[in-house]
């Protein structure tokens, strides 16, 4: 694979083929499948929700929602502390917390934007603000602080 493709996979596809977490697993069949990308300073992802991710008519569940962002965040953060200590890989990383607002109803119809940024980075965490947008309307927003875990902790080598 030419360099230019790798750089062009998902970071989930990339560095974690077999991770089976329902947010963004690739292993996952049954779950949401998100793919992160880097873009310059920012981590994208676009997602497209289907009917069974609603919470009424239309829109999106707040769950669902939660779990792209919290995915998407941790991503992130993975992807800077990599980058800051030099790895050829992520660390795994876990979420020590996330505070989601849903800003508005996010339609069902049409594709989500995902877009986030580290916005403090320790020798093990990294803090991440986020947001999803539909239609460039942005409808949620998160801050999370995500943990490169050690040996002995049940996601150590997840991926």
């Amino acid at each position: 694979m030419s360099l230019e493709a790798a750089a062009e996979l998902a970071l989930q596809d990339r560095y974690a083929p077999g991770n089976a977490c329902f947010g963004c697993g690739p292993a996952n069949s049954r779950g949401l499948r998100l793919k992160s990308h880097v873009r310059g300073d920012a981590v994208v992802a676009t997602f497209q929700p289907e009917e069974h991710h609603q919470a009424f008519p239309g829109v999106v569940n707040g769950g669902i929602i939660g779990a792209l962002l919290d995915c998407h965040s941790n991503w992130t953060a993975a992807y800077t502390l990599m980058q800051a200590g030099g790895l050829d890989s992520p660390p795994c990383t876990v979420t020590a917390d996330f505070h989601v607002k849903l800003r508005a109803p996010t339609p069902l119809a049409g594709p989500l934007a995902l877009s986030a940024r580290p916005v403090q980075t320790g020798a093990d965490r990294c803090t991440v603000d986020a947001e999803l947008s539909a239609g460039g309307k942005v409808t949620a927003t998160c801050r999370g602080t995500f943990v490169a875990v050690k040996p002995g902790h049940p996601a150590y080598h997840r991926w």
